[in-house]
């Protein structure tokens, strides 16, 4: 379900993965080249909707699987 804390949380974690994620990537293609900067932010603005998106859509899922291994675990400690 999409709610405030949700959206925020979408939002400040997509912006950090989707920095870091493209630039180790863009740095790893391009090097550190004149245009580095232009060419990771140009990267960059299309890789941070899409982080957005797949965050929203796959948290709940994401926490379901999550939980049923942290129980599986929980049950193989006894």
């Amino acid at each position: 379900m999409m709610n405030l804390p949700n959206l925020i949380f979408a939002l400040v974690m997509g912006l950090l993965m989707s920095l870091s994620i493209t630039l180790a990537i863009t740095l790893v293609r391009v090097g550190l080249k004149e245009n580095f900067l232009w060419v990771w932010l140009e990267v960059w603005m299309v890789a941070y909707p899409v982080a957005i998106i797949c965050i929203l859509l796959y948290r709940p899922f994401a926490t379901k699987i999550t939980l049923k291994i942290l129980k599986s675990l929980e049950l193989k400690q006894d």
